[in-house]
């Protein structure tokens, strides 16, 4: 019969008694609370909101007008096609399926590009822009050495710095954005890497720079070109909108072309996530522009090397889809213009915004900003106390430095964040 507390309970088996500890300690005891992620957690809140009015501005994902996901046509006709096919679910290699790489590189770097032409572009599928990002890091940190510092805007997007520090990595700012004006602050930028040391890595935003969506003009990225050239930076490209920001996948990759024909050095971070609503699947590509066949075959043994502690070989799903809607040229067409439809709608909710608050609510602020800047994001200009107001009184939800996701923009809701702006602003 046992009697007694808990403190004192004892188990008897075969004349031994046993005492059950209560508590196990563990190594982790000493492990502090990690800080929320600041974009999760205004979804949370938009979420506790039991407002009818609520708006979400926060979450870099395409909705519709509707202010729903959306999966794009192609995407369906895609996986119907990958089904009907009862194809196996094997392992597929480290650097991925080849014709989703090789399909990959054509559409970034043009199928006239000459690393693509020669066969000197080492690439590996990957998982979407972070994947692509980290790999593209702990190849610098491991043959660039660990004191290597990458060139980042003021601001980037938040995620950068934690996959380049993870990485080893250490990071500095460059002047990007001018905040008295919303726009690009051309000659901070040139200073900036001017005054950098000779073979720094620059990352670059392709298009649609996050969080700002301010980018250069073709003049401006010629000015970029010729400092780097000058400096012999290494040129590490993300581009995770070709397509989706203006619409025209050739007028987005005017960049990362501009430098690759130039034959500056390049390292290219791709996600689809975005551009093909594949969110979810977790598909992007990392590439490398080497000097000749032989170079490429080496800096691929030591991305495969990379890669396979990381996640040993990335997802098959993806890739498949991917891979055929470049490839299949029924689909690729009607993808192209799916990508157009969704970028020409954030395109006409910025100039709705902005007429809204110019011409209906007479707002004496200059507002030109909104359709100046391009892609799924707009820097507002608001204040961290102008945003709180917003979630407070109005249930908008944005990030704490003024950035909005334009997709959460719609016909429906768009003449009232016009109105929360300018009462917050006025």
């Amino acid at each position: 019969m046992l009697s007694g507390s808990l403190k004192t309970l004892r188990f008897s088996r075969n004349n031994v008694s046993f005492k059950p500890a209560l508590r196990h300690i563990t190594a982790w005891a000493n492990v502090p609370m990690g800080p929320p992620d600041p974009i999760l957690g205004v979804v949370e809140a938009f979420k506790k909101d039991t407002s009818d009015i609520k708006v979400n501005l926060s979450v870099g994902a395409y909705r519709d007008d509707s202010g729903k996901p959306r999966v794009l046509d192609c995407v369906r006709k895609a996986e119907d096609f990958i089904i009907s096919q009862r194809l196996d679910k094997e392992y597929i290699p480290i650097i991925g399926l080849d014709s989703f790489n090789q399909a990959a590189i054509k559409f970034a770097y043009g199928e006239n590009s000459a690393p693509l032409k020669e066969n000197r572009i080492a690439v590996a599928q990957s998982l979407s822009g972070t994947g692509s990002l980290r790999v593209a890091a702990s190849y610098i940190q491991r043959f660039m050495g660990s004191n290597t510092t990458i060139l980042v805007p003021k601001p980037t997007w938040g995620n950068h710095l934690s996959v380049f520090h993870d990485a080893g990595l250490k990071t500095t700012d460059y002047r990007y954005l001018n905040k008295s004006t919303n726009s690009l602050d051309i000659q901070g930028f040139l200073s900036d890497i001017e005054a950098a040391p000779n073979g720094s890595v620059i990352l670059l935003h392709g298009c649609a720079h996050n969080p700002t969506g301010v980018d250069p003009s073709p003049e401006q990225w010629k000015q970029i070109m010729e400092v780097s050239q000058r400096k012999k930076f290494v040129n590490f490209f993300d581009v995770a909108y070709q397509g989706f920001a203006s619409g025209d996948p050739h007028k987005d990759a005017y960049s990362l072309r501009l430098f690759t024909d130039n034959n500056l050095p390049i390292i290219l971070a791709q996600s689809f996530a975005k551009n093909m609503g594949l969110y979810g699947e977790r598909i992007g590509a990392v590439s490398i522009v080497c000097n000749d066949v032989e170079e490429k075959n080496r800096v691929l043994s030591q991305m495969k090397i990379l890669i396979r502690p990381l996640y040993s070989s990335p997802p098959i799903s993806g890739a498949r889809i991917a891979e055929r809607i470049f490839n299949d040229p029924s689909l690729n067409k009607e993808w192209l213009t799916e990508l157009k439809g969704m970028a020409d709608r954030i395109i006409e909710m910025r100039s709705l915004l902005k007429s809204h608050l110019v011409n209906d609510f007479n707002s004496k602020l200059n507002w030109d900003h909104i359709t100046s800047q391009i892609g799924m994001f707009c820097f507002t200009g608001m204040t961290p106390e102008q945003v709180v107001r917003l979630r407070d009184e109005f249930h908008i939800y944005l990030t704490s430095n003024g950035r909005i996701s334009v997709a959460g923009v719609n016909s429906k809701n768009v003449r009232y964040i016009a109105e929360s702006f300018h009462k917050v602003t006025q």
